[in-house]
């Protein structure tokens, strides 16, 4: 299963990732990440992209695509893998979508995980953060113990204005991906309201016919089966002689 994971902020994507890439045994790969690795390896586009950072830049759009293709090449992602974090604007999908045709890399899925802007505010807002343990509450949701309430925090990042802030960003640059992938048949719109459980569930239905029919599972099951036709030949010779 080859799949992009994408959605608003705070609509669950962390949740379901980890959850995605356990059932279907495929890597995560998020920009923020393996731009770390890249950098920390010594790669040549890991070079490239620590002289963008130490000027306090972007790394270009060219930068981060090589190294998602240099990253989806390697070992661990024959079966599969998951993007999350990029592209997170239409041309770098559009770019994305260019360098994985040259590449031969065929995507099986986009995932979009659907919340309206009105729930996650209230999701975003009520979060709040022990600093001594790490513990994640949330007033409404997940109420923390009254022992606790006095050293909790409310993070910069779940404030009324920073959510709305990362929201806008959200519907002006990463919300146009969406029509771009709708277009070629790969977009999967999944209702991110519920439990872990019930969300992962409605993914996973979304799913299921691409996996049956993607050439990935078609390669996994050809496996098992030229395995199957090794050993039978293998029997015959035994048998004749």
């Amino acid at each position: 299963m080859r799949m992009i994971l994408i959605g608003p902020p705070g609509a669950g994507k962390g949740t379901q990732a980890q959850n995605l890439v356990t059932q279907f045994g495929i890597p995560h790969i998020s920009s923020g990440d393996m731009l770390r690795e890249a950098v920390a390896a010594g790669t040549e586009l890991g070079k490239t992209a620590a002289d963008f950072m130490k000027r306090g830049a972007l790394v270009p759009d060219d930068v981060v695509i090589g190294m998602v293709i240099e990253r989806i090449g390697k070992p661990d992602c024959a079966r599969g893998f998951m993007l999350d974090g990029f592209p997170r604007t239409r041309p770098q999908a559009e770019a994305l979508d260019e360098a994985l045709a040259r590449a031969s890399v065929a995507l099986d899925a986009v995932v979009l995980i659907e919340v309206a802007d009105e729930l996650i505010r209230e999701r975003v807002t009520g979060r709040r953060s022990d600093p001594v343990t790490g513990a994640i509450y949330h007033i409404k949701y997940k109420p923390p113990p009254p022992e606790v309430v006095d050293r909790l925090v409310h993070r910069a990042d779940d404030t009324e204005v920073a959510c709305s802030e990362r929201l806008d960003k959200y519907h002006r640059d990463t919300a146009p991906i969406i029509p771009f992938y709708a277009a070629r048949g790969l977009l999967k719109r999944v209702d991110g309201v519920g439990t872990p459980e019930e969300v992962l569930m409605r993914i996973t239905a979304a799913l299921q016919t691409v996996q049956s029919t993607s050439p990935t599972s078609a390669q996994d099951q050809a496996a098992p089966d030229q395995a199957d036709q090794a050993d039978q030949a293998d029997q015959a010779d035994q048998a004749a002689s």
